[in-house]
């Protein structure tokens, strides 16, 4: 089995990262090669599931350290922690078999990055050339049209990106160790 690889999808809130997360897990399901799964940071704990029902009860009033849904077609997996993972300890704990995991978000994590980038949601990007960790920028989608980088940087007004940019995901994610 291939080494799985990962690569995070960052940028300021409300700047696209989910769309274009499910836009590139989309055209490589498209192509057929690949198994792709995701993880996405959240900056607040999520409610999945619904005050009162069985799984909330379980998890919120029943204190259970871990709480599975089986259903048909899904698995839901509730875990209690003390502290936040790191996606990579994440992708080997839950994600094993994926050859690329994108992960949205963590932006500190020394993973390469793909930077959606939206004027409205600020007049700078997170990447800055001085950041210690630059180098692992590898690509760049914005609506600056005057916005330009080291490495590649798309439109969002142009999708014909989308091929292109699921290539670059998968030839400069980071390899995992087995």
């Amino acid at each position: 089995m291939a080494a799985t690889r990962m690569i995070s999808i960052v940028g300021k809130k409300d700047a696209g990262k989910t769309s274009l997360v499910v836009a590139l897990a989309a055209e490589l399901a498209r192509q057929g090669k690949l198994r792709v799964m995701t993880i996405k940071h959240g900056t607040h704990a999520a409610d999945v599931d619904q005050r009162g029902k069985d799984t909330w009860r379980h998890y919120h009033e029943g204190k259970a350290e871990r709480v599975v849904m089986e259903a048909p077609g899904q698995r839901v997996i509730w875990e209690r922690r003390e502290r936040e993972s790191d996606p990579i300890s994440l992708a080997r704990r839950y994600l094993d078999g994926a050859d690329l995991v994108l992960v949205e978000g963590f932006a500190a994590q020394p993973l390469p990055k793909i930077e959606t980038y939206r004027l409205a949601c600020g007049q700078e990007p997170l990447y800055d050339p001085a950041r210690p960790d630059a180098e692992l920028w590898v690509a760049m989608i914005t609506d600056n049209p005057r916005y330009r980088a080291a490495f590649p940087v798309f439109r969002f007004s142009d999708t014909a990106w989308l091929m292109t940019l699921a290539n670059i995901a998968w030839d400069r994610a980071k390899v995992l160790d087995p």
